[in-house]
């Protein structure tokens, strides 16, 4: 049986098509990475795409797209509907086949210590990758949103789980 996991990361661009384009283009870049969807809301300002592969594909295209939008997107002039913290909002790894959800644990890990370390953005983790039941739900993490997420970062209590706690304007953090 072949390891499939799918992944399905929001980014906080709904309306620039180029923009949501180059980030779609970064994900089919990658050998073994297959994207399904893509779908824009320009009243969220929001972008949520969807793709499936072999584990290290995934992880590498989640990566990769999350690069673009780190270098395309800026949190400073963003306006929109959707609760968010950063130009990568969230990117969850999700087991379809023949993975388990510890292994999906294993690929955020790796996933936020690599985008952290080479993208100067914090990362959070949560759901069944949370290091404490306070980062387990999503909305928990979220709260204050970007506007507040310099504020957040001071708090010792909401220290990245990877990366330095220190506010990056343009591009925010990212959950996984």
């Amino acid at each position: 049986m072949k390891s499939i996991v799918e992944c399905v990361p929001n980014f906080s661009e709904g309306r620039d098509r180029s923009t949501i384009d180059a980030i779609a283009e970064s994900i089919r870049a990658v050998p073994g990475a297959k994207l399904l969807s893509v779908e824009p809301d320009k009243d969220y300002h929001r972008c949520v795409v969807t793709f499936v592969g072999e584990p290290a594909a995934v992880k590498e295209a989640a990566f990769q797209a999350m690069k673009r939008a780190t270098a395309l997107i800026d949190m400073t002039a963003h306006k929109g509907e959707h609760p968010r913290l950063g130009a990568t909002d969230v990117v969850p790894f999700i087991p379809v086949s023949g993975v388990t959800m510890a292994d999906c644990v294993r690929l955020a890990e790796e996933f936020g210590r690599r985008a952290a370390s080479e993208l100067k953005v914090p990362i959070y983790l949560y759901e069944e990758a949370a290091r404490t039941p306070e980062r387990r739900n999503l909305s928990a993490i979220r709260k204050g949103e970007y506007e507040g997420l310099a504020e957040k970062l001071k708090d010792p209590a909401w220290a990245p789980d990877f990366g330095a706690a220190t506010f990056n304007p343009k591009s925010g953090a990212t959950v996984t």
